[in-house]
């Protein structure tokens, strides 16, 4: 990236790349909706969609994300069990709102004792020629708002704070070097270096855990290119989110949330 790169042509080409969804399955009346369990200390999990358990979640493990499932726009209820188990729900969460061509992530975010649905809009837009979209998700209960820096420079992504999230950012595909840091500190809590991203795909990345054994997932997703499914089917698909290394989602998702005057590697 050009040293003089202007952070502010990069936020605007990101606003307007992402303002163009996908429309086919807008236009099929259906939303895409998947389910990631993100409480530390909830047990494994089944999971329900409008009252029916889904196959392919069930006895779900912390961290897990499921695929994309196509439902018809409208209302839907989540409800979330401990394994094998019809109550009590952890989550019971009724009449979620959702629309036409619109995507969205449904986790399950805090302590057991507080737990709650985090809902969030999601974006399947293809990047630009060259790019990767990054978000990075805050959804450890116990850590504190994050700053994320150039490594040695200013800060580019302040104050995130539990259970948010950043929006997507394109970033030029490549290798990156961050830190990062408490909200308004400087010292480094986490170097993550040597962060590979490619063209052409869509990270979500989720902070998780608990403060004394903090780490981060990836879930990895391919643009909707081609129109989904008319109809949904009756279970979510079997495969879950593609993970990468550990190190390597880290810095790219902070490094996405920055998305400007990042330093690539050669």
């Amino acid at each position: 990236m050009k040293k003089n790169a202007s952070w502010m042509l990069i936020v605007a080409g990101a606003m307007i790349g992402l303002m163009a969804a996908p429309a086919a399955f807008a236009q099929s009346g259906n939303a895409m909706v998947r389910v990631v369990h993100a409480s530390p200390d909830a047990p494994a999990v089944d999971v329900y969609v409008n009252g029916t358990k889904v196959d392919a979640l069930t006895n779900v493990p912390f961290f897990t994300a499921s695929a994309y499932l196509p439902l018809p726009a409208g209302k839907i209820d989540v409800k979330v069990t401990p394994a094998g188990a019809a109550t009590p729900a952890v989550i019971d969460a009724k009449g979620v709102t959702i629309e036409a061509g619109k995507s969205y992530t449904i986790a399950a975010t805090g302590l057991l004792a507080s737990i709650k649905p985090t809902i969030l809009v999601d974006n399947l837009g293809a990047p630009a020629a060259g790019k990767a979209h990054v978000r990075i998700i805050h959804a450890s209960p116990d850590a504190p708002a994050v700053d994320v820096r150039v490594k040695g420079g200013l800060a580019l992504f302040s104050n995130l704070a539990f259970p948010n999230a950043s929006q997507y950012l394109p970033v030029d595909a490549g290798t990156y070097d961050l830190e990062i840091t408490p909200a308004g500190a400087k010292n480094v809590v986490l170097p993550v270096n040597g962060v590979k991203l490619e063209a052409g795909k869509i990270y979500d990345v989720f902070a998780v855990g608990q403060l004394a054994n903090l780490r981060v997932e990836p879930v990895v997703t391919t643009p909707m290119a081609a129109a989904a499914p008319a109809t949904a089917p009756t279970t979510l698909p079997s495969t879950g989110g593609e993970s990468l290394p550990v190190a390597l989602l880290g810095v790219g998702a902070l490094l996405a949330a920055a998305g400007v005057l990042l330093r690539r590697r050669a």
